[in-house]
């Protein structure tokens, strides 16, 4: 069985040895750190996922994120915000970086876990946790792909979990690649938000429609000009080439 390594960066002591405990107990492998600085001392690309707060001393949990995303190595670390910002603007800065969840303090240690074990249930689906988007398009080289949806030069390979536009491999985190694909796969139907949510989102997680929208703008501007495709319907939902 696997066992998952989770970091904790948080400049509460206490807070960090806690949410330790627990992990432990239930399973999981934790290190903590009290800083971004200390944590960017780490081995950080041999994590399964990151507990990152927002607020801490010189370099922010958002600065550390920037950091994680551009980083091949580490761009396909799954991250949950856990912060005491709990503006809308602050969530959707945190997504927009590619954050997989975004939990404000204080939270119950039950709920905590349970997006763990969502968001780690999601990387195991679409093995980006145990494979760089360079490591996949190695693979792409030796091995035929099977289950291609193109649209001219907008491509995703779902058994490769890699999108490209116009043979050059588009970077995304994995809801904007479950989004396209879920799109793509459905092409003239919408989706309501509560049906993406339920598809792409983890019944465990609590979430909101604002996260839809969010994901969706964020995907559109990822495949350019192919964005248009991705359609709004007022009142209902999304489509792709409706």
């Amino acid at each position: 069985m696997e066992i998952y390594k989770i970091l904790v960066v948080d400049d509460e002591p206490d807070l960090c040895e806690g949410l330790k405990l627990n992990l432990e107990i239930e399973g999981y492998e934790a290190d903590t750190a009290y800083s971004a600085e200390e944590a960017l001392e780490m081995d950080l690309a041999t994590y399964d996922l990151i507990m990152l707060d927002v607020m801490m001393g010189k370099m922010s949990g958002f600065e550390f994120a920037r950091i994680l995303k551009r980083n091949p190595a580490t761009a396909h670390i799954p991250i949950i915000f856990c912060t005491a910002k709990n503006a809308d603007d602050d969530m959707i800065a945190g997504l927009n970086l590619g954050a997989d969840d975004y939990v404000t303090k204080p939270y119950n240690i039950r709920n905590i876990l349970a997006r763990i074990k969502s968001v780690l249930r999601r990387t195991e689906r679409t093995g980006s946790g145990a494979q760089s988007q360079s490591a996949i398009m190695e693979q792409k080289k030796v091995e035929k792909p099977k289950n291609i949806i193109r649209e001219e030069g907008l491509v995703i390979d779902l058994d490769q979990i890699v999108c490209t536009i116009d043979e050059v491999p588009v970077r995304m985190p994995r809801k904007e690649f479950e989004l396209l694909s879920l799109f793509m796969s459905n092409p003239g139907k919408i989706f309501s938000r509560e049906d993406i949510l339920q598809k792409v989102w983890s019944d465990e997680v609590v979430v909101v429609n604002r996260v839809v929208d969010v994901n969706v703008t964020r995907l559109r501007a990822k495949i350019g000009k192919y964005g248009k495709l991705i359609v709004t319907r007022s009142g209902y939902g999304y489509g792709f080439k409706v």
